[in-house]
């Protein structure tokens, strides 16, 4: 009985210490790795690292970290360690088959932090919805449209499909289509056009704007309009050029016709 009481308490008192060592490990690593990861944010932050990695890299070195010290406990315990790596293989397989969707988010999402076909910051039109970047993460995008709507794609769908950054070059195009009346003089039409354009400090002089005339329409004689403008100034001067054209071609005694349809109406005179 003695013997017996004995073996207990030492049983008791062994896997106590060990209990309390994994939990303690446990305890201990789990801060270590935050306070890591903060680090890892703020050093690259501080670096001058890309913003779009900077917490890919942060959460990578967190879950590595996070790894290692549920090992470490485990060896506490006295379970083997390579026993363990194996049991943990076999579930992620099994774990891999059951979310093969979220893998292919996660694999996706590296894909967009390698190769970046945008950055945080960019507007882009991607997965069927357009926005701002806000943050690329490893399974989900967030992106913010202009009306201020926060919306999340998952990052398999971005991949899988056309990306427009509309971000990416220094300058845009504003395309525009200017009808004027059949009985107007489009020489005049085109120089007023030209005059209006140039007489905004944004349009660029490199490449030159385009004024030509592309179609003669069903009651209009259409004018396309292209001057380039830098990117930030791209909806601004579109909405100013388009009311200037409009006021500057009136001023010039030119017309924007409307929509007209003629109606022929014959009477056969009865018998």
């Amino acid at each position: 009985m003695q013997d017996l009481q004995t073996l207990s308490l030492s049983l008791l008192t062994e896997w106590g210490y060990r209990v309390l060592g994994a939990l303690a490990i446990l305890v201990i690593g789990r801060w270590v790795a935050s306070a890591v990861r903060s680090t890892v944010r703020r050093g690259s932050e501080r670096a001058g690292a890309d913003p779009t990695l900077v917490p890919f890299f942060a959460n990578l070195a967190y879950a590595a970290l996070l790894t290692g010290v549920f090992l470490g406990a485990a060896g506490v315990l006295g379970i083997p360690t390579g026993s363990f790596i194996a049991i943990v293989g076999a579930a992620g397989l099994a774990i891999a088959l059951a979310f093969q969707g979220t893998l292919s988010h996660l694999a996706s999402g590296v894909m967009l932090l390698t190769f970046r076909p945008f950055q945080i910051g960019d507007l882009v039109e991607a997965g069927g919805t357009s926005g701002t970047v806000e943050e690329i993460g490893v399974f989900t995008t967030t992106l913010r449209t202009p009306d201020n709507i926060r919306i999340i794609v998952p990052n398999s769908k971005i991949s899988g499909d056309t990306i427009k950054n509309y971000s990416a070059n220094d300058t845009r195009r504003i395309d525009l289509v200017i009808g004027v009346d059949y009985g107007d003089d489009l020489d005049l039409a085109k120089s007023t056009i030209e005059r209006i354009i140039s007489a905004d400090e944004r349009v660029l002089d490199d490449p030159a704007p385009v004024v030509e005339v592309d179609e003669l329409g069903a009651s209009s004689v259409d004018f396309v309009v292209r001057p380039w403008v830098k990117t930030p100034d791209y909806w601004a001067t579109r909405w100013a050029l388009t009311k200037a054209l409009k006021e500057g071609i009136e001023a010039a005694g030119l017309s924007f016709p409307f929509p007209q349809r003629d109606v022929h109406v014959f009477n056969d005179a009865a018998d």
